[in-house]
């Protein structure tokens, strides 16, 4: 069909049919948002973070489209929340501890031997979600899911039995809490983020790191260390979230769909973390690193600064703290 204007001379002139009508109104419909990420796509997060724009897609039949950019190539890690803060990009996922000097909350899943398990970890969760939501808001940020990584274990050159073994270590940081911890190591902390790795172990800027199974076999930690001692101290996690004034600039239906798809990435999440941790442990085996549980003097020790690095948080959390920590311990 045509919609024709007649001139003056009498030619009928076409002036737009309603096929282009209806083509324009659809292209302008459509809302892309690029998302960036820090980690490569062989990471169970980032398998999820794809999972879950693909659901969102789907659900809003592409009236929202999340472009995922991964491997911290649109943004550098430590950069994705103030990108995704400043309205630079609407949505971006990353590890909350990379936060700990913003807030005391983002440190909490890093504290040693606090949670241990994944059960200990989802009560964690629980316990402080409503205090992360509290913060991200008052950024002008609005949480939608977060997902745990392995438990974090020591990556060394030598065998550790105790922790005079790990003493005059470089070992790497990823975050305040993770620095912290090597201090009271009598270790010496070195930033050095996930695709910097190998390079950085190589150049012997850092010889040994605490960090998940999952970045151990994605950086190929077998070329460069030969001891991997499970000793599971804390279980972080990556969280999702999207800029305010973003998502309310989005239809409800569509705000819906970002939501229930959320909540499905957050528990496909939690599932996959579980059985991340047994097939990539089992992998640093495979390829050759000797797999040990931690000695009992080392458990102790490592307990006793967990527990130094707990009070520390909690003097630092205040009320707020202390409130998570009741809801925790219940």
């Amino acid at each position: 069909m045509s919609i024709k204007i007649k001139s003056n001379n009498g030619l009928l002139t076409t002036v737009v049919t309603a096929v282009t009508l209806l083509a324009a109104t659809s292209a302008t419909a459509a809302t892309k948002w690029d998302m960036p990420t820090p980690y490569g796509d062989g990471y169970h997060q980032t398998i999820n973070v794809r999972a879950f724009a693909a659901d969102v897609k789907a659900a809003t039949d592409g009236e929202l489209d999340i472009v995922v950019h991964s491997g911290a190539s649109l943004f550098k890690h430590p950069e994705i929340h103030r990108a995704v803060r400043t309205g630079q990009v609407p949505i971006g996922e990353m590890f909350m501890g990379v936060l700990g000097n913003d807030d005391p909350v983002f440190k909490l899943d890093n504290i040693p031997f606090l949670a241990s398990d994944f059960s200990q970890a989802k009560d964690l969760w629980d316990a402080s979600r409503s205090a992360v939501e509290d913060v991200m808001a008052s950024n002008g940020l609005q949480l939608l899911y977060a997902v745990p990584w392995p438990g974090q274990s020591f990556y060394t050159k030598d065998p550790i039995s105790s922790i005079a073994d790990l003493k005059g270590l470089k070992m790497r940081a990823y975050s305040p809490t993770t620095s912290r911890l090597a201090v009271l190591l009598e270790s010496t902390p070195t930033t050095v983020q996930v695709p910097e790795i190998p390079q950085a172990f190589g150049a012997g800027i850092i010889n040994a790191m605490i960090t998940s199974p999952s970045t151990g076999v994605s950086s190929q930690a077998w070329d460069f260390v030969r001891h991997y001692t499970d000793v599971q101290a804390w279980i972080p996690k990556n969280m999702v979230f999207v800029n305010n004034k973003a998502f309310k600039r989005l239809d409800a239906d569509v705000q819906k769909a970002v939501l229930a798809a959320a909540s499905k990435a957050e528990t496909r999440g939690w599932e996959m973390a579980v059985e991340e941790t047994r097939i990539k442990t089992e992998s640093l085996g495979a390829n050759g690193m000797v797999v040990v549980q931690p000695s009992a003097e080392l458990q102790t020790a490592l307990k006793a600064i967990g527990s130094t690095m707990a009070a520390e948080w909690a003097a630092e959390a205040g009320a707020s703290g202390a409130k998570i920590m009741a809801e925790y311990q219940k």
